[in-house]
């Protein structure tokens, strides 16, 4: 299987070469990231990939991360700080019109999550649609992985500091986590010749029949 041999190749990667990733392998991995599972399907997070090296610098101020700026590309995981209710209808309304339902045949599901989301704090919904950009993290590790492009989850960074330079609170968002894309410098990164360490798979699992 070559999903299994693409994920022992990977690492968290240290050192960056100066390579770039071509844009078509970028765009695979945001449209990967965008069929990945969500907990009720809305997606309540958002993306952002980011190249310029001045906002790269500016957001890797303060961190031990270098890769926030050596890489090639940076992906911010932005989570919602609040489920809405025009959220929740305006999606639901996307849904039956991608699915070539009528108008409404949706309204117990948008009647059901509106319902929901209402008990829910604002603190709550901005902690669970984090919880949901992680699943987008790790679509984006796989998917990374598949097409040979290195990668760094992080989560040594300044939320504040990226939600500011990012504008992100105006958006009604958070960062959450970040990932950095691009190649290894294998000269120069230490785990690039380590051989991965993970426990022995009857350890790691628990078959119940």
């Amino acid at each position: 299987m070559d999903l299994i041999k693409n994920l022992q190749w990977r690492y968290a990667v240290k050192k960056y070469s100066d390579e770039s990733v071509n844009e078509d392998k970028i765009d695979q991995i945001i449209e990967a990231i965008n069929l990945s599972a969500s907990s009720c399907g809305i997606q309540p997070y958002r993306l952002f990939v980011i190249t310029n090296p001045e906002i790269r610098q500016r957001l890797g101020e303060g961190s031990f991360n270098a890769q926030i700026h050596a890489s090639s590309h940076l992906l911010v995981f932005a989570g919602f700080n609040k489920i809405t209710n025009d959220y929740i209808t305006d999606y639901v309304e996307m849904m039956e019109q991608q699915r070539d339902m009528e108008n409404g045949a949706l309204n117990l599901l948008k009647d059901t999550l509106i319902d929901y989301f209402s008990t829910q704090t604002p603190e709550q919904n901005a902690i669970w649609s984090s919880k949901q950009a992680y699943i987008g993290l790790g679509t984006a590790l796989i998917a990374a992985a598949e097409l040979k492009v290195d990668s760094t989850p992080m989560e040594g960074f300044d939320p504040k500091l990226f939600d500011e330079v990012l504008g992100l609170s105006e958006k009604g968002l958070h960062a959450s986590v970040i990932l950095s894309l691009g190649y290894r410098d294998s000269d120069n990164d230490y785990l690039a010749s380590v051989p991965k360490a993970r426990l022995p798979i009857n350890e790691f699992s628990t078959k119940i029949i």
